[in-house]
């Protein structure tokens, strides 16, 4: 092996983002929402089950690079744990890790592979949940430029906890039962409340404040990311609780809080297609922010629709489909090209 072969894998680790686990994310979810949308049109259902097991793959593969980071490249993982932008994109391993939870068990049925990837993934949720705000809270080093809704990622994480995790729930008893069942209101809980508080600071930088790079436009999509997982894991977990036994208010809740996701839609693509018409969108592995929350929404939207039966959220839900398939076909055209060249590493 050549010496320039070594030098190339060796930078592919020292650079390697925490960012790439998105990917995983956007697929996941973009799997999950085409076996939704096979109920129209059947054919969906096989890339469902291609994206399901292509996913698995690639999350295999990242994680390579990624475990090696930490091993060779302590000090460079370890600083871009305290930058407070980057920071942030370190949840995505988890969030990747519950996403394959729910398209073991919903695309691929497999409850076991389900059940190993949720617990895994729900305590490393947790663990960036906390270490993340935390060494923003303790540091001196976050300014207003800072602020972009790449922070909501942490709490997106608690937040889809329940989704495969509500149906884990009934799979156990006793303490064990006990302990899903707080681990899943945890999730929720915490990730919707520390939602609301950094969207309020968010909403001031975009008002107050200059606009986020283009290297960062993207993340203006990650708004939709608590609202859509949150409304399909509120649903699944009142349903899957037997304890609740008036589930109404709080599943017109989830309706209420999907509204707001329209408002957000309307906001993202307005402010892409200035991004587009005034200071352009360059490549970056930000562009995966397209996918998982809007993914996350159409599944909230088609989740609603079989709930309270109104087509008209199906027919919206699949409209933003269409579109979901357009931004991860892009990305991943983009992605790989980036890859080829080497313009990521």
């Amino acid at each position: 092996m050549s010496s320039t072969t070594i030098q190339n894998k060796s930078n592919l680790v020292k650079n390697f983002a925490p960012s790439w686990f998105a990917s995983v994310m956007g697929t996941g979810i973009f799997a999950m929402t085409s076996l939704f949308y096979s109920q129209y049109l059947p054919f969906l259902k096989n890339i469902a089950f291609f994206l399901f097991y292509f996913n698995v793959l690639l999350f295999f593969v990242l994680l390579i690079p990624w475990i090696l980071r930490w091993v060779f490249y302590t000090e460079e993982a370890l600083a871009d744990l305290e930058h407070p932008v980057v920071s942030n994109f370190y949840a995505t391993i988890a969030i990747a890790m519950l996403v394959l939870s729910a398209d073991f068990i919903f695309i691929g049925k497999n409850l076991v592979a389900g059940k190993i990837f949720w617990f895994a993934g729900t305590i490393l949720t947790i663990f960036f949940g906390v270490i993340s705000p935390f060494i923003m809270f303790k540091g001196r080093h976050v300014t207003l430029d800072h602020i972009n809704p790449a922070w909501f990622i942490p709490p997106v994480g608690l937040i889809v906890i329940p989704i495969s995790g509500s149906f884990i729930i009934n799979q156990y008893s006793g303490f064990i039962r006990e302990f899903v069942i707080f681990l899943n209101y945890f999730g929720w809980g915490a990730g919707f409340f520390i939602y609301i508080f950094l969207c309020a600071i968010c909403m001031y930088r975009f008002i107050l404040h200059q606009p986020l790079p283009n290297i960062l436009a993207a993340t203006i999509w990650i708004n939709l990311g608590p609202i859509g997982a949150g409304t399909v894991a509120l649903i699944n977990l009142i349903n899957q609780t037997a304890f609740i036994t008036v589930k109404e208010p709080f599943l017109v809740f989830g309706l209420i809080f999907w509204g707001f996701g329209i408002w957000w839609v309307l906001i993202a693509i307005l402010m892409t297609l200035h991004y587009l018409k005034t200071v352009k969108l360059p490549y970056a592995l930000s562009w995966w922010a397209f996918t998982f929350p809007l993914g996350a929404y159409v599944a909230a939207s088609h989740s609603l629709a079989t709930t309270f039966h109104l087509t008209i959220i199906d027919y919206i839900g699949f409209v933003l489909y269409l579109l979901l398939v357009f931004f991860w076909s892009i990305t991943l055209i983009k992605t790989s090209a980036a890859v080829y060249y080497r313009k990521l590493f």
